[in-house]
């Protein structure tokens, strides 16, 4: 079958599956009207015709095929992420404890890098994941090198003419992970967050661009006598913007220190601006509420993403399943000058990981905890609407022997617009037993470079 067949076959037979997921999350979805028609319609919300970027007709965005992770099944996995400049998606899978490497423009797994990274590590008592001492956690490129963290707070640099560690540095001495990671290029500085310590905090390591070698500078702690507030809920994506010269950091929940909604249901939270230059201080914390921020994205016209992890209702409640309230999901387009919030975009939340992608000016959002199922979220940054919700999918552990996976990864290639999206094993979506990698696009978009 030619490549071209074999892509044909996956989007028909997805197509019967996609109905499949909508008719059986109905059953259970909760919120009505309007909102009901935004999550299940698919690519029917899809914007026509508007060309937000220069680009042409941006049409609808479906499953165009899936990539087979080999190995270990895969089902525990972190942040992912897309070099622009060679093609090539990175992701942290705990699961075989390496970072995959795949081809993103020819759709093809390529390697697996090693690093004696922790993988899925469990708890104890009730044999769910312990995603505080797991790893890999973050990955980000720049040249020839890969930034990864891991647990125990490790940070390493790797080489990638040899798939090396080159260098090593540790953020703190606890066991707890180094998590998620923004590089400054230009200075040659990364932000690494431990979100898993009390209080977390943020470390600048300062990168040797020749060899590699990273060096620990100051350490930001996010509680009231180092930061000004106390972040009471962790601390999550990190993004560098180049035209403030600034990194910016989501914190989902600041100043709740008393109260059962406490530590994730709070409904204040913030973005915390970062000099790189810092001695251990915040210059800005720009809030926000009913949203808990996780992701953070660099749109247009310095428009600032934030993926909102946690789903509140009509009330100004944490939304559940078995809730009186209607869920009221949103997610927040922020500028990066002002702190202002410039839209509340309706439709989607529940997210981890989010995207911005240049090449179709769409953002796009691991949202593994939408109302109804989770779903990959697509909002225009022209308009700050959105234009698509596209079903995921997410799969339940087994205490102690593996752990539970969520659709909650995403990262775009801007030169075919192709949206990657691990997926945790399952018998849903095709070629995806062992775990996969589903690669989204809109069909016209998808055009080799």
């Amino acid at each position: 079958m030619s490549a071209a067949s074999a892509v044909s076959s996956s989007c028909h037979s997805f197509d019967a599956q996609q109905k499949a997921l909508r008719r059986r999350n109905r059953s259970t979805l909760l919120v009505t009207g309007a909102l009901a028609v935004f999550l299940w319609t698919g690519s029917a919300l899809a914007d026509k015709g508007d060309d937000n970027n220069g680009g042409g007709d941006n049409g609808g965005v479906r499953l165009l095929t899936t990539i087979p992770v080999p190995g270990t099944a895969l089902r525990a996995f972190d942040i992912s992420w897309v070099d622009a400049s060679t093609q090539r998606y990175y992701l942290a899978d705990r699961s075989n404890q390496a970072v995959d490497v795949v081809d993103a423009k020819n759709l093809t797994f390529l390697k697996r890098i090693t690093g004696g990274f922790a993988g899925v590590k469990f708890n104890p008592t009730t044999g769910a994941a312990n995603n505080d001492i797991s790893g890999p956690n973050g990955v980000v490129t720049s040249g020839r090198w890969l930034f990864v963290t891991d647990a125990g707070s490790r940070v390493v640099s790797i080489d990638l003419t040899t798939d090396q560690i080159v260098s090593t540095a540790l953020t703190s001495n606890s066991e707890n992970r180094a998590d998620e990671l923004a590089y400054d290029a230009e200075d040659g500085i990364l932000l690494v967050v431990n979100n898993a310590d009390s209080p977390p905090f943020a470390t600048l390591i300062a990168v040797n661009k020749s060899t590699g070698h990273l060096t620990v500078g100051a350490r930001i702690t996010f509680d009231a006598a180092h930061a000004g507030f106390d972040a009471t809920n962790g601390a999550e994506q990190p993004l560098w913007n180049k035209d403030t010269g600034r990194f910016y950091l989501s914190i989902p929940e600041v100043n709740c220190n008393a109260g059962p909604e406490c530590g994730g249901a709070g409904i204040n939270g913030g973005v915390a601006r970062i000099n790189p230059h810092s001695t251990g201080g915040v210059e800005a914390l720009f809030p926000v509420q009913f949203c808990q921020p996780a992701g953070l994205a660099l749109g247009p016209n310095q428009n600032v993403l934030l993926g909102c992890s946690v789903v509140f209702d009509t009330a100004g409640k944490v939304w559940s399943a078995s809730d009186a309230n209607t869920a009221a999901p949103i997610s927040l387009i922020m500028n990066a000058r002002s702190g202002a919030v410039e839209k509340a975009v309706k439709g989607v939340s529940g997210s981890d990981e989010v995207w911005y992608n240049p090449g179709d000016g769409r953002y796009y959002l691991a949202a593994r905890n939408q109302p109804g199922g989770p779903v990959l979220g697509v909002i225009d940054a022209k308009s700050k609407t959105l234009v698509q919700v596209v079903p995921t999918i997410n799969a339940a552990g087994r205490p102690f022997v593996f752990p539970a996976g969520t659709a909650h990864s995403v990262a775009a290639n801007p030169n075919n617009n192709n949206v990657f999206v691990p997926l945790p094993a399952n018998n849903v979506f095709p070629s995806c037993l062992n775990g996969c990698i589903g690669v989204f696009a809109a069909p016209d978009d998808n055009e080799d470079d």
